[in-house]
Parts: C-alpha cells; structure tokens; sequence
C-alpha cells in the first residue's frame, strides 16, 4: 500500500476549508495544485471540488443540430467527461500516491453521485487505497469529527438515482430542445428550452395565468358601523343569514345594499344582542423543512434560490445545518437545552434563550414528515458575531435562530370577543382578539400577532351608532404563484426535490419562460405549454414527472436499476416524439407566432408594420421595424441587459413599456421612444473647450446623453471631431465648482438616489480616464474595481480571471469556490462595482 497522504475529498472549497481546520486544529496550511487550493496538515491533504467536476453528454458527432435529428438523441449512447479540468487534475494527481481517500461530499442523491464521480477518478490512477465515506448533517467540530471516527462506505444505489436524473434530464431536454428549437426556427443563444421537470412547473404557472385571465369579477358591497362604548368606539359589521343558514358580509344585489345602509344610516344606538368569548390556543410552528425554510424566507423577501444560496453558505460556514431535507422531527440525540445554552451569552438571542431554558419543560414541535438522512434545519451550537455575516447572510440566520426558538417555545394563547348587536333591525358582529399569552410570538416575530380591540359588553346594552360605511367591491381572481407556494405546489404533485425545486423556477427566469415576481409566464411560455398539450401532453405531464421521480427512488433502495429506469425513460419519450413528428409545422408555426408577440413593442410609426426587438451583430439590443429593409426606423436600448417588453403601455405612443434585465438587477426603461424624444430634446452641458480642435476650430467639450442612454463627455463639433471621454450609467452628475489646474475643466461627482451608497469623486474627465487607461496597461485593471486590491487581483488571476469583463461574465458560485476567504456574495459585490 502506498505511504503517502491520507486524501479527503469535499463538494466546494469553502467546505474542505472548514474541515481541514477542524480536524488539523486551525493549523492546516493551503497549498496550490493545479490553480486549486489544497489544504495539508500532517499526513493528509484535503481538497474540494466546485460540485460536479464531470458531466454526462453525448459524444461530438451528435453536437450537430442540423445533421442529427432530434429523435435521434433519445436512443444515442452517453459519454462522461471532466467538466472542470483543472479541479480533476489536481484530484488525479493528489489521488496517485494517497494511502487512504475519505469522500466527505453532501450527504443527499446529488453529494453522494458526486462522491462517486471523485470515487471513479481515483480510481482511474490508484487501484488500491481504500476508499471510505463520512456522512454529517452540519460541518461543526463534533459532528465531523464523529463523522471521520466512524467511516462508512459510499452508497451506489443512492449515487445511480442521481446518474439517472441527469441521463433523463439531459435525453428530455437535449431532444425536446433541439426538436422546439427547430421548429420555430429559433437558433444560437436563443433556442428554446425544455425539461422534464421545466414542462410541468410551467404548465402549473400557465394554468393559473389561464384562470385569471377567464375569471369574471362580480360586483357585491360590505357595509360596516362604528359602535361606541364609554367614548371607545370600534367596527362592527352587517350580515345575514344566506338560503343555507350561514353567516353572510356580501351583499350581491346593489339595491339589496343600497337600502340596508339607509337603514343603518338612520339607526342612532344599536343593542347587544349575544356575547361570546373563547380561548384558543395557538401552537408553535414545526421545525423548518426545506420548502417551509424557503416560504419562510419568501416573506421576508427572498426568492427560493437567493434562499437557499445564503443556506448553503451557512451551512458550510458550520453555522445551520444541512438546508436540504424533508424532516420536520427532530433527531433524539439533539438536546434543546444544550443548544439553547449555547445563545445565552450572545448580544442579539441571549435573553431570549435565557427566557426558554427557564421554562419548566422543553419539549420541541414535531412535523408529519420524519426521515433518517439529516435533521430538520436548525442552528448549530457555533455561533457567528454579526460582522461574521452579511446583512442577507444574518438575516437569514436570524431567522433560522429563530424557527429553533419558537419551535421549543410555549404555546401562545388568544381570548376571542364575539360580539353581534342590532341596528334597526339589522344584524352586526365584531369580532375581537388579544394575546393573553405571548408563548413562541415572543421569539418569533414572523408570524401576525396583532390585536383587535372590541370592548367587554353585556347583553342587552344599548350602543351609539357613530359612524355608518358602505364599501362596493368586486371579488378577485385567484392570485399567482409565489415563489414559495409553488414550490409547495410542487412538492405536493411529485414535482421535483427538494434540491432542485428552487433551481427549476430560477431556470424558468433565466431562459425567458417567466418574469416579475409572483411569476407570470410570457407568451412564449403559454405557446409551449399550448404546443405540448395538443401534440405531447406528457412533455407536461406531473404525472409521469411524479413517476419518474418515485423510480428514482425505487433505484435508491435497490428495487430497480440505472440501466431500467433510463430505458424505461427513453420509451416515454419515444411515444412524445410520435405526436410531435407529426405535427412538426404545426408546433413551429404556433411558436413563431408567440415568439414573434413576446417581441413586438407596438406599431411602426412609418410603416404598417411592427417594431420588434431585435439583436446587432454586435450583440446588443435594439428596436427596430418588422418591415426591415422596405423599412428602417428604429429606436436605441440601453447597451446593458436584456430587454423584456412589459403589459404597460405609453398613452402618447402606444408602446409597450421596456424593462431591461441586467444579470440580478433590473431597471426600467421605460416607452422607448419617449426616451428616445427625450435624450433627442435634452441639452449638452458645456464644461470646457476640446483638447483636439478648441484652439483651432472652437470645438467644446459637453456632457452628452445618447438615445441608448450612455452618457459621454464629448465635442460638440461631432462628427467633424469624434474626441470623446466615458461617464458612468447610473448616477446623477454632479458638476462641482472645482477645476483640475492641468486641464481647466471642473470635476465630476456622481451621486446616487441609494443614500446609503456613497457619492463617487470621478474628478477632471480627462484625468480619470488617462488613469483608467494606465490601469489597464499596467494589468492591474481588476485593482480599478471597489473591494480589490493587489493580493486579491492575483487570486483572481489565479483563479482564470484576468481582467474585469471576465469578472462580470463569471458565475458568483464557481468562483467563490476557487477563491480561499471569498463568499458569492462578494463577488457579486464586485460584479456590481464593476458595472
């Protein structure tokens, strides 16, 4: 056997980082292999990946759309191959002479398929060291270091469901795309994409578009009264009894209304008629799943995936628990007071720990669901200082903090006051709550815990009626989906994991299917969706998404095979495809026409034709007329982002609005061409004469707006002189009473509506850009970002990226794992400075 390192292989970076200080006592050192950080103490070395470091896809011969049908694909063979070369190399290489190699990747169906992917590749170069597995459900130092005491064997079964989901997510959506793509003639970065999963979460968004489209609002009036007591006044409401017997506010015929309130108007006192009070007992809430973790993010203001991005962090940080998991029971071996003992001496949750550890009894809530891989999701016993985390990151932690707190705490108690009255003849009720026992509300101020007052009446008291309303509404059509809700909705149809829910909806961002949040689809998705259940009804189908996912698990407990459940797959989609081979021009025509609707802004103001977004060859956006070349009017879009055309139309114009989309930002643009008329009427500012041609020509330098919406510090001799300087996008520029003595032009600063973003000093133009110049020539251009400086520049370029648009290009994620004391958040912090 050979005698040289014991090699430990983690998911990210960030993980091997924390668990090389656990187990080395803070005294591993990081080393470079191949670009990537290593961390070694003693006889070991551990490293970590960047997720999959191989992927499956089918061979290069099969790359050609044009050559190789659609259909083709479901039966082609399936290659593997290292998606992140420089990771596996240094694995390879690590891997050659260790005596001994623990996996210690996430403990789910997608850590453990990568686990068996780093399993293969050790392999491949050393056939001998044993191979062990260490499973935990949260990277502190008693639960890893319990983990590498007790080593188990890597699970097969678990890692072939999740070969098995990548084989069929990649035969689905590679024939399907390929086959819609075709069909509508949409190529290059603008094919249109499918998925297993994908159809049926998009059929859902659909249908629910579909019932709010077709609902007819009907029209019914509520009416209320003031009653007072003792100069206490509070709202009562009127009612009836319906033809069944039931309590009924609405009133449906306006006439109905219309004289019940002249009735009411008139009544001066109303008399009490029955008082009723109750307690009720209100239960704390049960441990956080991950689907109830992310509805609870989501109304704080987090989508599903910025959610569990921040969890993912957490967790790795050893702060929270694995955020993946179906269990709502917590295990037998977690010790509430133990935990809650480990917040009382913190600033922000001591009191309130301190608080629950004086209750006589701690005996946690329990959920339906109950597993045996991890925990529900709770804090652990680490505990981060607040400059620890970002204001996102502690957020969420506080919130996770929080869920364990009320999930141990007392229940709370209500005191209800149902009080009805008469009014000349007419019936009113109030309805009245107060907390008369705080219980878990006191730890966790997620939940409504407001009070309405109603005060003690007896029987038979005569009340003034101070004040009488009506109020005509109309009833509402079922709202969208939330992020959270559908998720749930998902949950409940066998829709997906728990793992890959999240990223499914952000998919749907990501490739034009939806917009806005709640999500609503554009009309490209409804023409795909309307496509699939006309031709192929399976491609969104819960159904058989369900079914597929139940297989999966079938593989995990040894009840069927990879080979089976891929095979049986296949089949499936060679029935989709009969229905769609025969209606090939009938799909493609029906998708053009939406694509070319998603599109359209409104009528060309010189011709019968459209104006449509359109893309140069130079890949940016642009207006532009349908009738192209009979036609040429077009209108500029901001050069950063992507367009996407709104409801909102301009009453001027009859355009549609434009919003552009910039990586996680957004801003709207507005009706183009009233942008265009207003960047057309706005004046230049003259700051100073032009260093080209003032002397000889009289040429002046002035602060521009283009029709794009760039701004640009330029001669007004253009296009006779062409001189110009670049402004930054955003921001509102300030001319300051300062001059540069070099160049007699006064500095720039740019101030922002954010007041909690600090104004930028750009100084004299000429300066600023002779420095930005010298930056770049020097190669230190990514030190010109905020939050960079010379040290951190070279990790980047260690790390592949040299300059600042392949920062901006790079994925937060990826990066970060490459990158040694560096979250995503902070990258996109500087994604965003460098904009």
């Amino acid at each position: 056997m050979s005698k040289g390192p014991e090699l430990i292989i983690t998911e990210k970076d960030n993980a091997a980082r924390r668990i090389a200080d656990i187990l080395s006592g803070e005294s591993a050192e990081a080393d470079r292999v191949n670009g990537v950080n290593v961390y070694k103490w003693g006889g070991k070395r551990c490293i970590g990946l960047s997720g999959h470091v191989v992927g499956v896809d089918f061979p290069p011969e099969y790359n050609d759309w044009r050559d190789v049908e659609p259909v083709e694909l479901i039966g082609a063979p399936i290659d593997k191959h290292p998606t992140q070369e420089n990771i596996v190399a240094a694995l390879r290489r690590l891997s050659r002479n260790a005596r001994r190699v623990v996996i210690a990747t996430d403990y789910d169906r997608e850590g453990e398929l990568i686990g068996k992917e780093a399993y293969e590749l050790v392999r491949e170069v050393n056939e001998d060291a044993p191979v062990d597995r260490v499973r935990f459900s949260s990277i502190t130092e008693r639960e890893v270091t319990e983990a590498f005491e007790n080593p188990d064997e890597l699970d097969f079964n678990l890692a072939a469901a999740g070969e098995a989901r990548q084989i069929i997510d990649l035969v689905w959506g590679a024939a399907l795309t390929r086959f819609l793509s075709l069909s509508a003639r949409q190529l290059g970065d603008d094919f249109i994409s499918v998925g297993r999963v994908q159809g049926p979460t998009l059929k859902l968004i659909v249908d629910r578009e579909r019932e709010i489209d077709a609902f007819d609002p009907e029209d019914y009036w509520e009416l209320f009264a003031d009653l007072e007591k003792d100069a206490e006044s509070f709202e009562a409401q009127y009612f009836y009894l319906d033809e069944d017997g039931n309590e009924a506010e609405r009133v449906w015929d306006g006439d109905d209304a219309e004289e019940a309130y002249e009735t009411l108007r008139g009544a001066e006192t109303a008399t009490v008629e029955s008082v009723r009070r109750r307690t009720r007992t209100d239960d704390p809430p049960a441990p956080f799943n991950t689907t109830q973790f992310i509805r609870a993010a989501g109304s704080i203001g987090y989508s599903a995936q910025r959610a569990m991005s921040i969890a993912e962090d957490l967790y790795t940080a050893g702060y929270m628990t694995y955020p993946r998991t179906d269990n709502t029971v917590y295990p037998e071996d977690l010790d509430p007071r133990e935990l809650l003992d480990a917040f009382t001496a913190n600033r922000t949750f001591g009191e309130d720990a301190e608080s629950l550890l004086g209750q006589e009894e701690i005996e946690p809530t329990a959920g339906d669901n109950e597993t045996t891989d991890h925990p529900p999701i709770h804090p652990t016993g680490e505990l981060p200082s607040r400059a620890d985390l970002s204001e996102d990151e502690w957020e969420v932690y506080e919130l996770v903090v929080r869920r364990f707190f009320a999930t141990v705490a007392e229940s709370a108690e209500w005191e209800h006051l149902r009080v009805v009255a008469d009014a000349a003849g007419l019936s009113l009720k109030a309805n009245g709550k107060r907390l008369v026992k705080e219980g878990y509300h006191a730890v966790y101020p997620y939940f409504n815990a407001s009070e309405s007052f109603v005060p003690d009446v007896e029987e038979g008291e005569e009340l003034a009626v101070t004040d009488t309303e009506m109020e005509a509404k109309q009833t509402q059509p079922p709202r969208r989906y939330g992020q959270s809700r559908l998720i749930e909705t998902m949950e409940q149809m066998g829709i997906g994991t728990k793992a890959t829910r999240h990223d499914v909806i952000q998919k749907l961002y990501d490739r034009n299917y939806i917009e806005s949040d709640p999500p609503r689809p554009t009309r490209l998705a409804r023409a795909v969706v309307e496509a699939s259940e006309e031709f192929a009804e399976l491609i969104v189908s819960e159904e058989m998404t369900a079914q597929l996912e139940e297989d999966m698990q079938a593989i995990t407990r040894g009840e069927a095979t990879l080979d089976d459940v891929t095979e049986e797959s296949r089949e499936i989609l060679e029935g989709v495809f009969e229905g769609l081979m025969e209606s090939g021009d009938e799909v493609g025509k029906h998708l053009q026409k939406s694509l070319k609707a998603d599109k359209t802004v409104g009528q060309c103001p010189e011709s019968d034709h459209d104006l449509v977004i359109r893309k140069s060859r130079r890949g940016s956006y642009f207006i532009g007329c349908d009738g192209y070349p009979d036609c040429t009017y077009t209108l500029p879009l901001p050069s950063t982002g992507k367009p996407l055309i709104l409801e909102e139309s301009c009453e001027e114009h009859d355009l549609n609005h434009v919003k552009m989309l910039a990586g996680r930002k957004t801003f709207v643009h507005g009706c183009p061409l009233c942008k265009a008329e207003e960047a057309d009427e706005e004046e230049d500012l003259v700051i100073g004469t032009c260093p080209e041609c003032g002397d000889e020509h009289g040429g002046e330098l002035a602060i521009k707006r283009l029709r794009s919406g760039s701004r640009l510090v330029g001669c007004t001799r253009y296009p006779d002189c062409d001189y110009s300087l670049p402004l930054p996008r955003r921001g509102d520029i300030e001319v300051t009473d300062e001059d540069c003595e070099e160049h007699d032009l006064p500095k720039i600063r740019i101030t922002y509506e954010d007041n909690d973003r600090e104004p930028w000093d750009l100084g004299c133009p000429i300066c600023n850009y002779r420095e930005y110049q010298a930056e770049q020539v020097d190669g230190s251009e990514l030190e010109s970002v905020t939050g960079i400086g010379e040290k951190t520049a070279e990790k980047l370029k260690a790390a592949g990226v040299e300059d600042v648009p392949s920062l901006k290009e790079a994925e937060p994620d990826a990066l970060a794992d490459l990158m040694d004391g560096v979250g995503p958040d902070t990258v996109r912090k500087w994604q965003t400075s460098a904009d």
